[in-house]
């Protein structure tokens, strides 16, 4: 990452810690998608690589996105990917695991490895191997009972991000148990899903996190 982009990454992680992960997206649709992200206010974007033709749908990204949205890899399983994403310029490497070799690959590429976890001891692997966010795996099947129960032996000032299951409707129960942000994948963009959909979805999303830190200033 370069000085912008890492404070860019701060600033969404701080202020709007919301990732679109794009599972199944083709590069014929990727740019009229991502438009429709950006204009939501979404600033983090995930193409995963277990979706066609991956590495073209991220190349089209960066070139579409403006300076202050951030786009990467996801199901990033190879050490190797992080030299790929490095010389694209897509510097989140999102991975659904806990492999230290993996993200020192990233951290050693400058990258921003958001990292999935789901025990304790995977969480903690991560955070000691470098990763600059975490990624709660299948969030909403382990429900935020779970989540304060291991918060308390992760790092403080590690940003956990809760995926797998979340939309609209059940955003203010995680909130409300401390987690640091969202990962919205099939209930945001799906295959066949317009852009025009995928926006206005994005927009309720956003607007969502929007009334739920405004309601912890009030």
């Amino acid at each position: 990452m370069n000085e912008h982009q890492r404070e860019v990454l701060d600033e969404a992680l701080a202020t709007r810690p919301l990732v679109a992960i794009l599972r199944g997206i083709t590069p014929g649709e990727v740019e009229s998608v991502v438009d429709a992200l950006v204009a939501a206010g979404f600033r983090l974007i995930e193409i995963p690589l277990n979706s066609p033709d991956p590495w073209t749908s991220i190349a089209r990204s960066v070139a579409r996105c403006p300076a202050d949205v951030l786009v990467g890899a996801g199901t990033v399983l190879e050490s190797t990917d992080a030299g790929r994403l490095a010389a694209l310029g897509a510097p989140l490497m999102v991975t659904p695991n806990s492999d230290p070799e993996v993200v020192a690959a990233g951290v050693a590429q400058d990258l921003a490895p958001l990292i999935g976890c789901m025990t304790p001891s995977e969480a903690l692997s991560a955070a000691r191997a470098g990763a600059r966010a975490l990624k709660l795996f299948p969030a909403a099947r382990l429900g935020t009972g779970y989540w304060q129960d291991i918060r308390t032996i992760l790092p403080p000032g590690l940003p956990v991000l809760a995926v797998g299951g979340i939309e609209r409707a059940n955003m203010a129960e995680w909130h409300a148990a401390g987690i640091g942000g969202f990962g919205f994948g099939g209930n945001l963009y799906k295959p066949g899903r317009s852009a025009d959909e995928v926006g206005r979805i994005a927009r309720d999303l956003v607007a969502e996190w929007q009334c739920l830190q405004e309601g912890d200033i009030s």
